[in-house]
């Protein structure tokens, strides 16, 4: 991926979510997005641009700013077996609608003894480093991916922006795709070789041999500019892409840090009850003794997400704080 210089054949991470949802709405008309402006504005950040004058106002349709009407009303359409797409603005307002998320959408198929599934997907954004404040900036996927019942995706990549949406329609429980704010004008190529991705694992996009960093999101191109650093140092870092935060993959995370002997796990939500937490704890129970240092955590700082540019990056994971839980892990 790359943010500038030859655009040919290159596509971003906005128009590959927005092809996922066209070639969902092409393929099954029991598909259709709805949400704040995703029709005539084309949606908040633009994914959503086009797509209601190619499938006109009843699969594309514009909601009341109500997160909890309009959530319950997916889940009422899932219930009544149309697949549909609900799109959040960003994922501090998803917190209007956790009612809906966590008491119906995540339960029903429980409390019904599986009676009735809820195919419902969920689309936010997530994360900060854009100057939106503390309204829009926050990074709370990790308080989702406590909640059984559903699955939370976090793509990092222009491969699983475009080809994470189709499994998760297929799926018979709540999916919740976090997209990171600042990916959307990431530019780059897919590899139309790849047609499908495994919601199930985690991927790895860098081997290495002396730690393993591990990330998701828009953290994702941090660790992995991290790992590019180190390697001038000397030191090997293997870099493993989350992708899925409900489940975890354990085997792909344990099995790395197993080789590697060292962890750094890179999360922008607060340290404190984080997704980081849950990582280094199953690190902790799966490979103690395998382990050669403690696990390191780079994770934002423990206050709202500041509005000016040069207290929200000094909150934020950046690549030298990676660098240094690095060299603290393999010292």
């Amino acid at each position: 991926m790359k943010a500038g210089g030859d655009h040919s054949g290159a596509t971003t991470f906005r128009e590959a979510l927005r092809d996922a949802m066209r070639e969902a709405l092409t393929a099954d008309d029991r598909v259709f997005l709805m949400g704040e402006d995703v029709g005539r504005y084309g949606g908040c950040f633009g994914v959503s641009l086009g797509l209601i004058e190619e499938f006109g106002p009843d699969r594309v349709r514009d909601t009341p700013l109500s997160e909890s009407a309009f959530v319950g009303a997916g889940i009422g359409a899932a219930l009544a077996g149309m697949r549909p797409i609900v799109e959040i603005m960003t994922v501090n307002f998803s917190l209007l609608a956790l009612d809906q998320i966590l008491n119906n959408a995540a339960t029903l198929r429980h409390m019904s003894g599986g009676q009735v599934n809820i195919p419902l997907v969920i689309r936010m954004t997530t994360g900060a480093g854009r100057q939106l404040a503390a309204q829009h900036s926050h990074s709370l996927e990790g308080w989702y991916a406590h909640i059984p019942g559903i699955r939370v995706l976090a793509p990092a990549t222009l491969q699983d922006a475009r080809l994470l949406l189709a499994p998760a329609l297929a799926d018979p429980d709540p999916v919740l795709i976090f997209e990171h704010g600042t990916l959307y004008n990431v530019e780059g190529h897919l590899d139309p070789a790849v047609h499908a991705v495994d919601l199930d694992h985690a991927a790895v996009p860098r081997e290495g041999t002396d730690l393993t960093v591990i990330a998701y999101g828009g953290c994702l191109s941090k660790a992995l500019a991290a790992a590019e650093e180190l390697a001038g140092d000397g030191i090997s870092a293997e870099v493993v892409d989350l992708r899925s935060l409900r489940p975890l993959d354990d085997a792909t995370i344990v099995g790395s840090v197993r080789r590697t002997h060292r962890a750094v796990v890179v999360d922008e939500g607060w340290r404190s009850g984080s997704l980081s937490s849950e990582v280094s704890a199953r690190i902790t129970e799966q490979a103690f003794f395998d382990l050669d240092a403690p696990v390191e955590r780079v994770c934002s700082a423990e206050v709202p997400i500041p509005y000016a540019r040069q207290l929200e990056e000094a909150a934020l994971p950046q690549v030298p704080g990676i660098v240094a839980a690095a060299r603290r892990a393999v010292s």
